[in-house]
């Protein structure tokens, strides 16, 4: 069992690596965005990549899990599960991208962009390419190939940032500071009225690069579409569908609703500052996507094994003393994190701890939601999805117009901890796993408690202030090894057999 808890963790840090690093490389261009744009502008950015999201989740239809569970239960049939999986997917991106071509001056008027229809443009083929290279995506972690996902992923990100480090740093320096035949051939390329467009056209190149990369994993076998299998794969899919748009409503839909339930004058500027503010948290969302990436196809392989439940169980924990590091991690030292947004987009720092916490029972809710993926009651999440984004809109809408973006942070809180609530109940009577629920609890006290002392520290010198939040770090370790005498062993273990044994 702790084999393949290590194996486990092992391909969490690879996929992580791709993840993590480059996640955190996107999370750089924050600062940039911050300081080189103002909140209104930022709030654009924000919004339409909240409509990414849930665009997203459409057009892929279920389909990843999907190809997962059924490349693993028919074996024998990996070949035909990959391109019916492939084709479901394209086939629905073509027709969603042919249609936002076709009335693309339309949808940016209801969108108030009504002088920028090339922004629909832009992102149709962004998400008709990201849709699709899902399945391929897929296709590489459950063949367990992390270092290829990784360097494709790599080759991606490095190409947007490239890109949008020229176009936003680089070209308006070189048109100010540079001898007349730089500036005439920079003036060739560069149109300083695009603005954050030219985010938008750096994501829409990277997405291209990365589909580029990914055509041998496609074209390796040919492509076959079985109509017996698709219809038994979106049975399957279909509820799944549900809970991921209900999903990623909790995530994106506060962004959008914020725009059209602020005062039309303040609403983009506040969404600019909500965004930013929730790009701080992002880091507890790397590390739970990093995990995410390698736990599903984990979680399937050891299903039919003996004790599996144990091991899950063993595996929440662990996650979960995880986030709590990272919690504290930002939150005792969010002195220095501040930094990474402008000083116009500061003001709304009170609400990262709120995000954060929200964060870590969205990833105890994905551990928990195995069970419905596993057992094929995919059903169960959909409606679990469905009851949190009922909740989601419901707080936003009553207390958007009294509290601002501060709803919309207390919404996803009090979202996913009764999602999670649901998910553990009913999962219980289901496919029943010893979660150590008390003991995850007080871990979570613990990790509150101290972040609510160092609150209280007085001000302190810079140097002083950063060894006191360490302390507090290694105590919040010291009371973990104190709780869970699991832990301690396997820590002995280790460090027995490294550096004791010879």
């Amino acid at each position: 069992m702790s084999n393949s808890i290590k194996r486990l963790a092992g391909q969490t840090a690879i996929y992580g690596v791709s993840n993590i690093v480059g996640r955190l490389l996107n999370y750089l261009l924050v600062p940039l965005y911050t300081n080189y744009f103002l909140p209104h502008e930022f709030g654009v950015i924000s919004e339409m990549y909240a409509y990414v999201a849930i665009l997203i989740v459409i057009l892929t239809h279920g389909m990843e899990t999907a190809f997962f569970r059924f490349a693993q239960q028919q074996a024998n049939e990996k070949t035909s599960v990959f391109s019916t999986s492939l084709l479901s997917v394209l086939f629905l991106a073509l027709v969603f991208v042919l249609v936002a071509l076709t009335f693309r001056l339309d949808i940016a008027q209801l969108l108030r962009y009504p002088q920028h229809p090339e922004y629909i443009v832009w992102f149709a083929i962004i998400i008709g390419l990201d849709a699709v290279m899902a399945i391929p995506f897929a296709r590489l972690r459950a063949e367990n190939r992390p270092l290829k996902f990784a360097f494709i992923k790599f080759a991606g990100i490095a190409t947007n940032i490239s890109l949008v480090l020229f176009f936003v740093v680089a070209c308006p320096w070189l048109l100010e500071n540079g001898s007349p035949a730089v500036v005439k051939a920079v003036s060739n390329i560069y149109n300083p009225e695009t603005g954050i467009g030219y985010v938008f056209i750096a994501n829409l190149v990277a997405s291209t690069v990365t589909a580029l990369l990914l055509l041998p994993v496609i074209l390796r076998n040919p492509v076959a579409f079985s109509p017996q299998l698709w219809k038994t794969m979106m049975l399957y899919a279909m509820p799944l569908l549900l809970a991921g748009l209900a999903g990623i409503l909790n995530e994106a839909l506060d962004k959008i609703l914020l725009k059209y339930m602020l005062p039309e004058e303040t609403a983009m500027s506040q969404l600019g500052i909500y965004g930013a503010c929730y790009r701080v948290s992002v880091l507890m969302t790397i590390f739970i996507q990093a995990f995410r990436f390698a736990a599903e196809p984990f979680f399937f392989a050891e299903y039919q094994k003996e004790n599996a439940q144990i091991l899950y169980a063993r595996v929440m924990k662990v996650f979960v003393i995880a986030c709590l590091f990272i919690f504290l991690g930002i939150m005792l030292y969010m002195d220095i994190i501040q930094y990474f947004i402008g000083r116009n987009f500061r003001e709304g720092l009170d609400i990262v701890p709120i995000l954060l916490m929200a964060h870590i029972f969205l990833g105890i809710y994905f551990n928990l939601s195995i069970w419905y993926k596993l057992t094929g009651q995919t059903h169960f999440g959909a409606t679990i999805a469905v009851i949190g984004a009922g909740i989601t809109i419901f707080i936003n809408i009553l207390f958007i117009p009294i509290i601002g973006y501060y709803a919309s942070a207390w919404a996803h809180l009090v979202c996913y901890f009764l999602m999670t609530l649901i998910s553990w109940y009913w999962g219980q009577k289901h496919y029943p796993v010893p979660y150590e629920i008390g003991r995850i609890f007080l871990f979570m006290a613990a990790a509150l408690g101290i972040f609510a002392l160092h609150s209280f520290l007085p001000d302190l010198p810079r140097v002083l202030q950063w060894l006191v939040s360490a302390l507090m770090l290694l105590a919040y370790a010291g009371i973990v090894l104190a709780l869970d005498k699991q832990i301690r062993e396997t820590l002995f273990s280790l460090v027995k057999k490294r550096y004791i044994q010879p």
